[in-house]
This record gives C-alpha cells, structure tokens and sequence, in this order.
C-alpha cells in the first residue's frame, strides 16, 4: 500500500498565518487498485471517521467521508458477502 498524507490547516486557525494547527490525512491506496495508477481507490482512516477518494484525480479529488460505525458495518457486510 502506497501512501501521501495530505496536511490541512484546522479552522480554528486565523487567516494570518500564526497560531496555525495542522493536521493530516494519511491517504493510503487499496489493494485492490493496479499497480500501473489507474482504478485506485485511496482511504484515510481517523477515529471518528473514515475518508474515502479516487487517486485518479489526485488532491482535486472529491472525499467521502463516512462515519467510523456504519463503515465497519459496511466492511463486515462486504466481508461476509466474499
């Protein structure tokens, strides 16, 4: 699995540059992605949350971000269904 954390200022930061927070995603690629770059699905998993994009489009890429509990059911199922 491949991996690029991609850093994000907070919004509790100010737009001045000081008293920033950042903080990052670290993106990783499925495994059920090629290896040539194409059909790849990427996730970030957070405690709370699971996100969800397609690496095709890079950082441009819109995100899904699903709750940490219906993602794990949603895992179980696919699981139980293979």
């Amino acid at each position: 699995m491949s991996s690029a954390r991609q850093w994000f200022k907070s919004s509790y930061s100010d737009g001045e540059g000081g008293n920033c927070l950042e903080a990052a995603l670290d993106w990783r690629t499925s495994t059920y992605s090629n290896s040539e770059g194409g059909a790849c699905v990427q996730v970030a998993p957070c405690p709370t949350a699971i996100h969800i994009r397609d690496s095709k489009l890079s950082t441009d890429s819109p995100q899904l971000t699903v709750p940490a509990a219906p993602w794990a059911a949603f895992v179980a199922f696919a699981v139980a269904q293979g």
